[in-house]
């Protein structure tokens, strides 16, 4: 059996190996550590933080769907302050990488809570989580606008020296723009993507199984959409590396999205029936390697080969 490196260079930023956990899934890392063993992962991209803390909305925030489940929790953290001061030095003692995601509501949100976070140890880059409302714009999330993605990131990119990651939503007409406009404006890299828009109805209380009526669709139902997005944006930028989320559960899951075009891979939705999925992915995807005779995850990715 050949002997497979997994190591990938992310942004500039060496791992171990391409699978990584998907923010808002997996905590910051205490919560899961007794689980597995975080250094089997290539790095904790830990749950968004935004400059204040916040309760997030009121349940059910919850509903699980067919393939999947839906969710609407509101960017429930403690702030960056305690991010900073707590999870991150917890995650730099024990050698495990971290991308930090930051979140916010407007261009100065994202701004002043990067800032706040560049430098600091144990920190490899961060993820700006773009599908936040934009209270200065009508409330639409920075994500659906070519304009209101290049504004954050062209912000963020003049206050941090950390490589810097677009996590972006499949939920627009052109996402191959979107992306353009996240690069032109700094970002180092992307993530693809973002839940995706759903809705579930109660049909014996006729109300929706979410108190916000809508919210995010995440796990298997929505890897092909996943797949879909990360081939259409490696192929429009094949430099820019790309983070590829979306349903991912197993390691042929993982080696689908490398081949579509991914640098690294995000374990999601899986972590919570599984705490042990984002090292079962590791572990698996080595093997696999292995067992296929392919020296490493470079030499495989973008390889997806389309005719017509």
């Amino acid at each position: 059996m050949a002997v497979s490196d997994p190591a990938v260079t992310l942004a500039g930023v060496r791992l171990r190996n391409p699978i990584v956990t998907a923010s808002g899934c997996f905590g910051s890392g205490p919560e899961m550590a007794r689980f597995l063993d975080l250094g089997r992962i290539g790095a904790v991209v830990c749950k968004t933080v935004t400059l204040e803390p916040r309760a997030g909305i009121m349940p059910p925030r919850g509903a699980e769907t067919p393939a999947g489940m839906l969710n609407a929790i509101g960017l429930q953290n403690a702030g960056v302050e305690r991010f900073r001061a707590r999870d991150l030095p917890w995650l730099a003692g024990r050698g495990v990488p971290a991308i930090a995601s930051v979140g916010g509501h407007s261009v100065g949100d994202y701004v002043a809570c990067a800032e706040r976070l560049d430098g600091a140890r144990g920190l490899v880059a961060i993820e700006l989580n773009l599908s936040c409302p934009n209270l200065e714009d009508r409330g639409f999330m920075f994500a659906l606008s070519a304009g209101g993605t290049a504004q954050v990131t062209q912000a963020v990119r003049r206050v941090v020296r950390v490589p810097l990651l677009c996590k972006l939503s499949p939920d627009v007409t052109d996402l191959v723009e979107i992306a353009g406009a996240a690069v032109r404006g700094g970002a180092d890299g992307l993530s693809l993507i973002n839940t995706t828009l759903g809705m579930a109805i109660d049909t014996r209380t006729l109300r929706p199984k979410l108190s916000t009526g809508t919210g995010g669709l995440s796990g298997p139902a929505i890897r092909p959409i996943a797949v879909r997005c990360v081939w259409q944006v490696h192929r429009a930028f094949p430099a820019v590396p790309i983070v590829g989320i979306g349903g991912v559960e197993t390691a042929e899951d993982a080696l689908e999205m490398i081949v579509a075009g991914a640098t690294a891979v995000g374990v999601g939705t899986a972590s919570f029936s599984n705490p042990r999925a984002a090292q079962d992915v590791a572990e698996g995807l080595e093997r696999l390697l292995s067992e296929r005779g392919i020296p490493g995850p470079d030499a495989v990715r973008g390889r997806v080969e389309v005719q017509g």
